[in-house]
């Protein structure tokens, strides 16, 4: 994960993890870094430490993006707060996971994380797959002239291609028929 932002106002892909979790329902942090762990559901795309997940939580809530929405008894002693989406936090949440991914590279990590966070909030996914299925094909073509027009093999660009084709076949198999 990147840490630095390209522009202020962008969130890393963690704290859209930690977004989209939250607009799914109201939790506490220890319950969103468990939705976090590598085996979990979310956590099986995007993965984060308690510590990361907690951070990035901090700078939801920094951003107005989030809120404490009541506290609750932890185990071991002391409250839990609870915090949940505000209303811009929603608005920006529904933007980017309605949003495709602009680069390929982006589609293993951020289309898939959109995807889970998607189905998790109950938002129908069949524009989001139909604009990234057209950003896709727009990809294919002209990676396919670039290798085509090639003397000799290019092996970034036959494996950029190769990646595109993939990414292609896959988008068509989760296309609403």
């Amino acid at each position: 994960m990147a840490s630095r932002r390209a522009h202020e106002g962008e969130l890393l892909l963690g704290e859209w993890a930690c977004l989209g979790i939250l607009a799914a329902a109201p939790a506490h942090g220890f319950a969103v870094a468990a939705l976090l762990r590598p085996e979990a559901e979310v956590g099986r795309v995007w993965s984060m430490s308690r510590a990361l997940t907690y951070r990035s939580l901090d700078q939801l809530v920094d951003r107005g993006l989030v809120h404490a929405v009541a506290t609750e008894p932890g185990i071991a002693g002391g409250d839990r707060t609870v915090l949940g989406p505000t209303r811009s936090g929603r608005s920006r949440f529904r933007t980017w996971v309605t949003s495709p991914t602009e680069h390929l590279r982006d589609l293993r990590s951020e289309f898939l994380l959109k995807l889970v966070l998607a189905e998790r909030s109950g938002i129908d996914t069949s524009s989001l797959l139909l604009a990234q299925h057209r950003l896709v094909e727009e990809q294919v073509e002209r990676l396919d002239a670039v290798v085509g027009a090639a003397r000799r093999p290019d092996a970034v660009a036959l494996w950029r291609s190769e990646s595109a084709h993939a990414a292609l076949r896959f988008l068509r198999r989760l296309r609403p028929q």
